[in-house]
């Protein structure tokens, strides 16, 4: 039995029953994955980051005939060329949806305005969060240098980032980095956020695309067993610990792998190949669950957390 709606100002915007929106990892936020979360009452999201475009145009089609519910598209304007031709090929696909990230927020927001598609861009700081409202977004995802992927070389905790922005903004916030369960999407919103956003938690979900290889690797880490590389050389990310991070942990600098070896890691298992990214929160995962479990899973202990924290300290 599918658990109540939750009613808040991202889930009027995005209409969907739980505000819960799966991270757009490239090439694996896919029509496979993010159609699960959308037919589980979150929101799907498709990557353009990996710039395949005519395969990214292919997933969205695959997402039209594997769900009828709401999804979106994430344009990461560090890889974008051509502003005027991303906006118009998402446009094109019937997109109402889209976070931006890696860039600025006033590139993108008016011409996607224009052709009715609500925009939320993702900030690291706070500095960020009030650019991208000056811009005209329609809300932010806020997110702390715990997740996995690409950082800030001074990365911020959710913990202090989150209460931060919210008490900053009028806009609905998301939170991302450190959300994977129930008590984290409380914690999230009782420090001022309206949703939540979840990476690592759906790269270790059965319908993720990605090798058995890297979930496991997910679902045996220790909360310590992530690595922040190239601090110093821009941009940082922060992956998974296995010899093949590890061994350049120290380095200044990091050579980001060829895209054929981090494919090889993606889709062979091939761990020695690249970099498995993944954020703290693979310490709290202990298995690889479909993603609809997940979900209503999270949205039950979320409501037992508030109600729990309410009569604690009413």
């Amino acid at each position: 039995m599918s658990e109540p709606a939750i009613s808040t100002r991202v889930t009027d915007l995005l209409g969907v029953d739980y505000p819960i929106v799966q991270a757009p990892m490239g090439y694996i936020a896919r029509a496979q994955l993010a159609s699960a979360v959308s037919n589980a009452g979150g929101l799907g999201i498709i990557e353009t980051s990996s710039g395949q475009l005519d395969q990214v145009r292919d997933e969205i089609r695959k997402m039209r005939d594997l769900t009828d519910k709401p999804f979106g598209v994430n344009i990461a304007q560090l890889f974008v060329r051509d502003p005027t031709e991303i906006v118009e090929f998402v446009a094109e696909q019937g997109v109402k949806f889209v976070t931006t990230s890696a860039g600025d927020p006033a590139v993108l927001t008016e011409r996607l305005h224009a052709v009715a598609i609500t925009v939320f861009h993702v900030v690291p700081h706070l500095r960020g969060a009030l650019k991208a409202v000056a811009a005209g977004v329609d809300g932010l995802v806020v997110e702390g240098g715990e997740g996995g992927g690409f950082k800030q070389s001074r990365d911020v905790a959710t913990m202090v980032l989150l209460p931060l922005v919210c008490g900053a903004v009028d806009v609905p916030v998301i939170a991302a980095g450190g959300i994977v369960d129930g008590r984290s999407m409380a914690a999230a919103f009782v420090l001022g956020a309206e949703g939540v956003q979840m990476g690592t938690r759906m790269v270790s979900a059965e319908e993720s695309p990605v090798h058995t290889n890297w979930k496991e690797l997910i679902v045996r880490s220790a909360e310590t067993d992530s690595v922040m590389l190239n601090r110093w050389g821009k941009p940082a990310f922060r992956v998974l610990a296995t010899p093949y991070s590890e061994a350049r942990e120290r380095d200044e600098r990091v050579a980001f792998p060829a895209l054929d070896q981090l494919l090889k890691v993606y889709f062979e298992g091939d761990l020695d190949a690249g970099f498995a990214f993944g954020g703290q929160v693979a310490g709290r995962i202990d298995k690889i669950e479909p993603v609809a479990t997940i979900i209503q899973r999270t949205v039950a202990e979320f409501r037992g957390a508030m109600r729990d924290a309410a009569g604690r300290w009413s």
